[in-house]
């Protein structure tokens, strides 16, 4: 069996933690070898006792690692656990949240096509999180197509599983500490034309605890974006020239 390294970043999620943990346990005892997989939960310096039940949890959960470090963001935790789950060994790694908004139990088609693609990436077609969040998706894409001049369907979705000799190419081109490099990441995978498939995904309403996020925090990153990544793009290019 694959080496399967499940990484989810957490921040202020005691209530949900707990839960989350016992959820997508099963699916790296299922789908990963036993004795080198591991769902890795990170906590980016969260405020409550995300951490202390985490840790916990270590206890009843043989194949659970929990990490924790500084407060850097969303996006930078996970390539934060990226970059963790490549030096570990990894041969596959999945990357989801700790909101409890995506379900496990759609993770068996993602590992049936990564057989053949190197990326496969979920698609919120349906979404409980609020109508301004969708329109929030779409014009991202629209400023993807624009300045990466690649179409991804759904760049900054938690729901991602790839090769791990095809992320850490990628993770080259990406600016890691940045609030967007998800968005970037997903844009590299198509400019480097990796073998990408994208699958629908359910994204359900929240169970318990706020999102980092509220709509004007969206808005104004949004609003820098697309000036960023054109000057991220241009520094892509010119990577990919020199390689």
């Amino acid at each position: 069996m694959n080496t399967l390294y499940i990484i989810i970043p957490a921040y202020n999620e005691e209530k949900n933690i707990e839960g989350l943990i016992r959820d997508w346990h099963p699916v790296v005892e299922k789908y990963g070898d036993p004795q080198t997989s591991r769902l890795v939960l990170i906590n980016d310096g969260s405020k409550d006792n995300t951490y202390d039940i985490a840790k916990k949890c270590e206890e009843t959960y043989p194949l659970l690692t929990v990490l924790t470090k500084e407060n850097s963001g969303h996006a930078p935790t996970c390539m934060y656990g990226y970059n963790y789950a490549i030096e570990q060994g990894a041969d596959y790694i999945f990357q989801t949240d700790s909101d409890g908004q995506t379900l496990p139990d759609e993770f068996a088609p993602f590992y049936e096509a990564i057989a053949d693609h190197d990326v496969v990436m979920g698609v919120r077609h349906k979404r409980g999180d609020g109508t301004g969040r969708l329109i929030i998706s779409r014009v991202l894409r629209l400023v993807v197509k624009m300045t990466y001049h690649v179409n991804v369907p759904d760049s900054n979705v938690p729901y991602r599983l790839m090769r791990s000799d095809a992320l850490a190419e990628a993770l080259k081109l990406v600016p890691q500490d940045y609030a967007l490099a998800q968005v970037v990441l997903s844009a590299v995978f198509e400019k480097l034309k990796k073998r990408t498939c994208y699958l629908p995904i359910s994204f359900v309403s929240r169970e318990a605890g706020e999102s980092m996020y509220n709509i004007g925090k969206f808005f104004g990153i949004g609003f820098h974006a697309l000036g960023e990544f054109v000057s991220i793009n241009k520094d892509i290019d010119a990577k990919m020239k020199n390689h």
